[in-house]
């Protein structure tokens, strides 16, 4: 099969031949039809992640279809249209049995423990527990974009958020999570208030509903935020993953509001000076949210068919596998808006 691969973290990134994987016994392979370029792919490749071994096929949010499955996989079958969570469970340890696979001791994750999905194929392990199947109003392209992107920004604003209609959302970043953020809170019906360094960005991020914007290198950012949401936010995510995102986004809430960490944070960017006497004082929450469990995605999709999301709204561009080399060491620096997918192996 055909791959994007790296021999060497920074090092060129190559499109070669290599043997097509074989399913594992609780596995299945997939051929990939869609594959979106995120930004923790960048971290993977600039050598952020422990869980890299070298030579490494990177991707890690995709969509395709079943073409081969172990003999131990219980519920799929060759020909089924699925995608699959960033972070796959193995079904068994203390957290996948309570039903948080998204935190498990053993987790799956093709793109950094595995190889990933820019390739013609994919191998997924723990298939029964981990696979999901597209509704048959969702596309391969729409669901490149959802396996990272859109189910942490979900599982943030919904489960640790619990973000109410009366709210409002500030969301500090506006690249495919905090798009995806935006849409989910206008179809929770709560008030929106977008960040970003970018008009470009800003100018998407209302196009798909934002009420407010806001420019850093304009304006201050906390003092406006907290005169456009009366006080401050409910809830406000970092979902670019910086220091000073992190910080904007905890000084920008109001008494007893929450903070979602959703951004990587790297070596790069000093630990954010949390303003400890400051979360006392106001009860202030800060909460992680690392991606969403494949039992979830039920749930998820009726939501976006109930609220009118457009998923495609976030694709600003499709490129070919050929492609990725060019794009891949400069997606930090933030430059478009939207979501890039792969949709040419």
């Amino acid at each position: 099969m055909k791959v994007a691969i790296y021999k060497e973290f920074q090092g060129p990134i190559s499109i070669a031949r290599v043997n097509d994987p074989n399913p594992a016994e609780f596995g299945v392979v997939i051929k990939v039809e869609a594959s979106g370029l995120c930004l923790s792919d960048w971290h993977g490749w600039m050598g952020h992640d422990p869980d890299i071994s070298l030579p490494h096929v990177p991707g890690h949010e995709f969509s395709g279809t079943i073409m081969s499955v172990g003999k131990k996989v219980k519920n799929w079958r060759t020909g089924q249209r699925v995608t699959v969570p960033f972070v796959g469970g193995c079904g068994s340890c203390t957290y996948c049995l309570e039903g948080n696979q998204q935190v498990c001791d053993f987790q799956f994750q093709p793109g950094f423990t595995a190889w990933g999905s820019f390739a013609e194929y994919v191998a997924i392990d723990y298939a029964d527990v981990n696979l999901v199947e597209l509704p048959e109003d969702i596309n391969f392209l729409e669901a490149a974009g959802l396996g990272c992107r859109f189910i942490t920004a979900y599982r943030g604003i919904r489960e640790q958020g619990k973000l109410t209609p009366d709210q409002t959302l500030a969301v500090h970043g506006c690249g495919g999570v905090g798009l995806s953020a935006i849409q989910i809170a206008k179809g929770l019906g709560a008030k929106v208030i977008a960040i970003d360094i970018s008009d470009e960005k800003c100018k998407l991020a209302k196009d798909l509903g934002a009420d407010y914007t806001i420019n850093t290198n304009k304006t201050d950012v906390v003092q406006a935020i907290k005169e456009l949401s009366g006080g401050g936010a409910h809830v406000s995510i970092d979902a670019l993953g910086h220091s000073i995102t992190c910080l904007n986004s905890i000084m920008g809430l109001r008494k007893r509001g929450k903070h979602i960490q959703i951004g990587l944070m790297t070596e790069l960017h000093a630990t954010p000076p949390i303003p400890m006497p400051l979360v006392v004082a106001n009860e202030l929450e800060i909460l992680g949210s690392h991606g969403m469990q494949a039992h979830k995605y039920p749930e998820m999709f009726n939501f976006i068919k109930s609220t009118g999301i457009k998923l495609s709204n976030m694709i600003t561009k499709t490129i070919s596998l050929e492609e990725v080399p060019f794009h891949l060491p400069d997606m930090h620096q933030f430059s478009s808006a939207g979501i890039m997918v792969i949709n040419s192996f």
